[in-house]
């Protein structure tokens, strides 16, 4: 007899859960977009929120549930803001100690994404078996000799193929800098 009561309280949590997140979803998403700059990270910081409330065992019981929400919010900001402050703190105390490392910025990342699609591109143009070798020694990290039991062939054919595609890209001017 016991077992529906839980089923029916179960059923109204999910209720009262659902009712608040159609009702303060968007709200919080904007509060936090015109705060973090980013719709994505707003959407992540809301699910976030709506976690830590699900988790709390007396939902239903919250006087103010607007209150415990924006209250969240203004906590789970403050969390991001300490954990960035103590992010660059480490990064230019490492930088500090190691003065040779890069940064590693978004510019950098996107002319490494180019660079890698142009030399994906013209490694179209090669042959299967130089490609594929060169792709699985440059980019899987795969040692010359397990290539070579892969295809069934000598560690010497391995690195001619390997040979052939790095002459083929230098031929076509596509190297890093």
């Amino acid at each position: 007899m016991d077992q529906p009561a839980e089923i029916s309280d179960d059923g109204e949590r999910e209720r009262f859960l659902q009712q608040l997140s159609e009702r303060y979803r968007q709200p919080l998403i904007a509060y936090f977009q015109r705060r973090v700059n980013s719709r994505s990270e707003a959407e992540d910081l809301t699910q976030e929120v709506f976690l830590r409330l699900v988790r709390r065992l007396d939902v239903q019981t919250l006087d103010k549930p607007e209150a415990f929400l924006f209250t969240t919010a203004v906590n789970l900001l403050r969390d991001r803001f300490r954990r960035g402050q103590t992010q660059r703190s480490h990064l230019a105390e490492v930088g500090l100690q190691q003065p040779g490392i890069e940064e590693l910025s978004p510019e950098r990342v996107f002319d490494s994404r180019q660079h890698l699609a142009k030399v994906i591109e013209a490694l179209e143009q090669l042959d299967e078996r130089s490609r594929d070798a060169f792709i699985l020694h440059r980019l899987e990290g795969m040692k010359h000799a397990q290539i070579a039991e892969l295809y069934g062939v000598s560690v010497s054919s391995v690195e001619k193929y390997i040979i052939k595609a790095l002459a083929f890209l230098a031929e076509r001017s596509i190297q890093r800098e």
